[in-house]
Parts: structure tokens; sequence; C-alpha cells
């Protein structure tokens, strides 16, 4: 499974937004990868099309 990060710059914005959500929701750093790494495979497997 390609965990890479899409390289679209929409999709960039809307990765970037969600990391600082978790984050400012105090997540665990371990929970704020797996999750981070589940839009990133959501994100590959959609084309980066995930509005």
């Amino acid at each position: 499974m390609d965990t890479s990060m899409p390289n679209d710059p929409q999709f960039n914005e809307y990765y970037r937004k969600h990391l600082q959500y978790l984050k400012l929701a105090g997540l665990q750093p371990k929970t704020i990868e797996a999750y981070s790494r589940a839009i990133r495979r959501i994100g590959n497997y959609f084309d980066c099309r995930v509005e």
C-alpha cells in the first residue's frame, strides 16, 4: 500500500489542516501518525480527490 505523500496542492492544504486539528486536539503522536497515514492512503487511492 502506498503511504507516500500525494502531490496535489489542494490535498496538501487539507492534509495540513487535518494535522493541525489533530495536534490541537491533544492526541498522542502515534495516533496522529496513524491518522495521517490513513489520510495519505485514502488520498492516493482516490487520486487526491477527497472533497
